[in-house]
């Protein structure tokens, strides 16, 4: 099967290792003919205002960090060369990361964007930062955000469903799960499905004659119960796959994660902006830092680029 032939991987050159490129590699060998892109953004505003040299002077300053940059590149990506893998190099020269990469996918048609979570040395683990939010919300590619753990033959891969009433969200679980059976089939892994069910705000009906807060969150949890098995008959996945479970997204996902030792999970990101997602949030925007595995983003068919 081939599933991922044209892959954009992002390198920041701040990094030690390059667990993107890495993973990058992984995904190409697993298929004939993937053509992977090894694409890095650099600016220093000091060269563009530098007055004491000339606009000539200033764009051959430029040129020779791009060069450097490049030479640097092509030494990285020797070693998958040497074993046969397409591998290309791209620098530019851009002031903001994520407008060259979301430009850069767009334009050449890439199936797949890969970039690397952050290291933080206090607390001894991956972390996102704000280019990778952004690509969360923009990006209409998928997206795979690579930590440092292994993809083993016959691993688990964990599938995120949202069984809200929003029109979308219906059209976006298949879209996930379809996703996921591909990259199951490339990886050899096992498909699981995972809900989380927060608990409702109920507040402002305490004061209803009659109200009952713990059945009326029982009936929300079977919802999510009987939404799972609908789900779960449909598309034929067992039983002892499916995972309904109580609380917030962005606690009981790297649980479950971290139990069933999964390498990969996926979820779908509606991609809110503005005041939008600063009231409300990204479901996977809250979930990235608690993950000890990557995180494959995908957006909806409909959305806009």
């Amino acid at each position: 099967m081939i599933k991922y032939q044209n892959i954009l991987v992002i390198i920041d050159p701040n990094m030690e290792g390059q667990p993107a490129l890495y993973r990058a590699a992984e995904v190409a060998r697993l298929q004939e003919k993937a053509v992977v892109k090894v694409f890095m953004t650099i600016y220093d505003f000091s060269y563009e205002i530098t007055s004491i040299l000339s606009v000539e002077e200033r764009d051959e300053m430029r040129e020779g960090v791009i060069s450097q940059r490049q030479a640097w590149l092509a030494d990285l990506v020797k070693p998958y060369q040497d074993e046969g893998l397409d591998m290309q190099i791209k620098v530019v020269w851009h002031s903001r990361p994520s407008d060259a990469i979301l430009q850069e996918a767009m334009q050449h048609q890439h199936d797949l964007v890969i970039k690397s979570a952050h290291q933080h040395s206090l607390l001894e683990t991956f972390i996102f930062t704000p280019l990778d939010w952004q690509l969360i919300r923009k990006c209409h590619t998928p997206l795979l955000l690579v930590k440092e753990h292994d993809w083993p033959a016959d691993g688990n891969i964990l599938v995120a469903l949202n069984f809200s009433d929003e029109p979308e969200q219906a059209e976006l679980n298949r879209k996930l799960f379809h996703e996921a059976n591909q990259v199951a089939r490339l990886v050899k892994g096992n498909v699981h499905l995972v809900n989380a069910v927060p608990a409702p705000t109920v507040n402002i009906a305490l004061e209803v004659p009659g109200f009952t807060p713990e059945i009326y969150n029982e009936a929300i949890r079977q919802h999510h119960v009987l939404s799972m098995q609908q789900f779960a008959l449909e598309h034929h996945v067992p039983e002892s796959q499916t995972h309904v479970l109580d609380g917030l997204p962005e606690d009981v996902l790297p649980e479950l994660a971290e139990a069933l030792d999964a390498e990969l999970i996926m979820m779908g990101c509606v991609g809110r902006t503005g005041w939008s997602a600063a009231l409300i949030g990204n479901t996977a925007e809250q979930v990235v830092d608690g993950l000890h595995c990557d995180l494959l983003v995908l957006k909806p068919d409909n959305t806009a680029p």
